[in-house]
């Protein structure tokens, strides 16, 4: 067996967060991530000469990382450099609202110091004002020295004694070495770019690229193309097409990548693995030679073909591990499909497992899939593309990630029958046979573009961004305002076409900044007027976060272990999706107590998982009860009831289009809660399509509650891959 070709793949980015009209930055996640992760996984690489891989960086991430270097800086660093007696009141809170930002599990509880000053600010509870009393001028310049000590990666504290011994005083630290400690994470900001020149120059990395600003290609070239996965997808009012724009971002990525690293990329990860038929001819006539995107989009484009059973094996693995060739308007592209589970490993489980044992698990998985092809191929090896963030996730391995890469780098460089490779050095000795005829359009979430153009908000942005397009262009054509302001205004249209901005819209996905990201994207747009001369539009003053319809309830956030006994515990049902009723109508509130206190659902692998809170002990505030009805819609209209309360002893049955179904695996238990399980198969359910429910409480023939009152619990069935969704920046 040809030694199987082990294609690790590590994409780094993030939004881009200045405002260059003004100089203001308000997010500090290129600099943390910079010190913590870009340079950390450059150096894991440096440790092990025979390793190689592929590295990602996004231009605008590129951007922003010498804009540090050159001195630039963002308020959470203006806030870390201030002196401590220098501090107002509105700074102090603001060091005590933002300065606990890392993982508590991994970045905080490690640290004495940093543990103790955490837990003084009761969190969830006190506002920052309060809180303030309790800290002294010491403490609160501890605070800021943690919150950037904890963002640098371990490997640099192995190699900088002073840097360790910095950390290891723990706290009570002056601020002249405050002051040091932020001169030393810009000189690390300063090794990111010379260091992944390094690894590409010595033969261990191939460096790729990602469209300029990290637009969605394929919406901008033309937003119906939403529809070849969602055929209902509502779009927005404004349906032009922005072919440009598309050569714009292409060209200024690879022109800049080039200055940057000496010679152009051959690869791209088209911004979140977003690809269509359409955009292929455009890329390549930037000279790119190869791109990426997940298995989804092969399984697709081959009506199928390329697929997984229901174990999640790949019916045909020579097909899924090798790269395809995708042509369009005589342009010829070679194009690799990330295994998503191999990648979700790395991203979402491991951290939770041993992490030489994770290692070698996930090596051995790699070696299976080259034994796999080999009986079907024996003369080319598996190429296995393991493609993801390489930056998120490490914040949650108990110590960056550190061993588990170790352990992996060394072992596969080590072991002959595999072999990390650079993507291009594969492709060049075993170069694409196979051909797509036509490339599906999706992305790397669920093969579709519902993140970026799925919800009401989403719409409204893109047409906001149309109108403000629309002005550029006329001012453009009246030839009224200088080509420098032109060229000016067309990036701040560029940074707004960025993917980030529409991720953080829609009820998809949520954090404490969803405001501040909906105000940068509409400053872009203002910036655009303001550039050309003119007051930007009263409509960009309004928010456009919060116009889709209101969300009942929260969506599951990981698989959960349940055990259905009627008792409970908080990391049971840690990771469920919540509703409350009385929250089903955003200006009134109903006054009436409910039977059902709370409702919590989710999923494991095989079931969906229900449980049902109620204001007095559960078997007791149930026990007059007839039956529990969950209610499903999309589920062929079935209906799940729990019954035999009046015998102790609970049961379920299913009916389905009214008749009732024979035989059922779902259970339910009553006790403290009450807890019920439903097998996905009876319900029919296909991962990424959504299911809705609602509860009644039955007694006497009457339905004496319902959960929500007014509408249904919408949420996703996720595939082994869903937990990819939770990303934070």
């Amino acid at each position: 067996m040809l030694p199987v070709s082990l294609a690790l793949f590590w994409h780094q980015h993030q939004p881009y967060y200045p405002d260059d009209l003004t100089g203001e930055v308000l997010m500090p996640w290129v600099r943390l991530h910079g010190t913590k992760d870009y340079i950390g996984m450059a150096l894991h690489i440096l440790e092990v000469p025979e390793f190689r891989c592929t590295i990602n960086l996004v231009p605008s991430l590129l951007v922003q990382i010498q804009r540090y270097v050159d001195g630039g800086s963002d308020l959470h660093l203006d806030m870390s450099r201030r002196p401590v007696d220098g501090l107002s009141e509105a700074d102090a809170c603001y060091l005590l609202d933002n300065f606990f930002m890392a993982n508590p599990d991994s970045m905080v509880h490690p640290y004495p110091r940093y543990q103790k000053l955490l837990q003084k600010r009761n969190l969830g509870h006190d506002a920052a004002t309060k809180a303030l009393s309790r800290y002294s001028d010491d403490e609160l310049r501890d605070l800021q020295v943690w919150n950037n000590l904890t963002w640098i990666h371990e490997l640099v504290f192995e190699r900088d004694s002073d840097l360790a011994a910095f950390r290891q005083k723990g706290e009570g630290w002056t601020e002249d070495e405050k002051q040091w400690l932020l001169e030393r994470q810009r000189q690390l900001m300063a090794e990111i770019i010379p260091l992944h020149r390094q690894l590409m120059e010595g033969g261990q990395v191939e460096l790729t690229t990602t469209p300029f600003y990290h637009p969605i290609l394929p919406l901008l070239w033309d937003k119906r193309s939403a529809r070849q996965a969602m055929p209902t997808c509502e779009l927005p009012r404004h349906m032009d097409r922005y072919p440009e724009d598309v050569h714009r971002h292409l060209k200024a990525a690879v022109d800049y990548h080039t200055k940057m690293f000496g010679a152009p990329p051959k690869g791209m990860w088209p911004s979140e693995g977003s690809v269509s038929q359409e955009i292929l001819a455009s890329i390549a006539n930037v000279g790119i030679e190869w791109i990426a995107t997940d298995e989804q989009i092969l399984e697709r484009s081959t009506d199928g073909l390329v697929s997984r059973d229901s174990q999640g094996h790949s019916r045909h693995p020579e097909k899924l591990y090798c790269p395809w060739r995708v042509e369009e308007e005589g342009r010829n592209l070679q194009i690799i499909f990330r295994d998503h589970g191999l990648s979700d490993q790395i991203g979402f489980h491991y951290q939770r497992s041993n992490p030489q044992a994770a290692a070698d698990d996930l090596l051995g998985r790699v070696f299976g899939i080259g034994q796999a092809v080999a009986r079907i191929q024996p003369d080319r090896p598996a190429l296995v593309p393991i493609i993801l963030d390489g930056e998120n996730c490490w914040e949650h391995y108990p110590d960056g990630g550190v061993k588990f890469l170790r352990r992996l780098y060394r072992e596969a460089a080590s072991r002959p029958e595999i072999n990390p490779v650079r993507v291009s050095d594969h492709l060049e000795k075993y170069p694409a046979q196979d051909r797509i005829n036509k490339l599906f359009s999706g992305s790397w979430i669920f093969h579709n573009f519902a993140i970026w153009i799925g919800h009401a908000e989403d719409r409204t942005a893109w047409d906001a961004l149309h109108e403000t397009r629309k002005f550029l262009k006329k001012a453009e054509f009246q030839g009224a305002v200088s080509a420098d302001r032109i060229a000016q205004a067309w990036k701040e249209i560029d940074i707004a076409e960025g993917s980030d901005w529409f991720w953080w819209y829609g009820d998809d996905h949520s954090s404490d900044l969803d405001a501040m990201f909906d105000q940068l994207f509409r400053r872009h747009l203002e910036n655009v007027y303001r550039l050309l001369g003119t007051s930007p539009p009263a409509m960009l003053a309004k928010a456009i976060g919060g116009t889709s319809t209101h969300a009942l309830h929260s969506l599951p956030r990981n698989f959960l272990d349940v055990q259905i006994d009627g008792t409970t515990t908080y990391f049971e049902w840690a990771g469920a999706g919540t509703f409350v009723p009385g929250s089903e109508r955003g200006t009134m509130t109903m006054v009436t107590e409910h039977c059902v206190e709370q409702l919590h659902f989710g999923f494991d692998a095989s079931h969906l998982l229900l449980r049902l809170d109620a204001p007095t002990v559960a078997c007791e505030q149930f026990a007059n009860l007839e039956e529990i009805r969950v209610r499903f819609v999309e589920a062929d209209e079935t209906e799940v009831r729990v019954v035999g309360w009046n015998t102790g002893k609970l049961a379920c049955i299913v009916l389905r289009n009214q008749s009732q179904v024979l035989r059922t695996d779902a259970v339910a238990a009553v006790g403290d809660v009450l807890e019920i399980a439903v097998p996905r198969a009876e319900l029919n359910l296909t991962n990424g399509e959504f299911v809705s429910f609602f509860i009644e409480l039955i007694e006497r023939g009457q339905s004496i509650d319902r959960a929500p009152a007014e509408g249904m619990i919408t949420i996703p069935v996720p595939g082994p891959d869903f937990e990819h969704r939770n990303w934070r920046v």
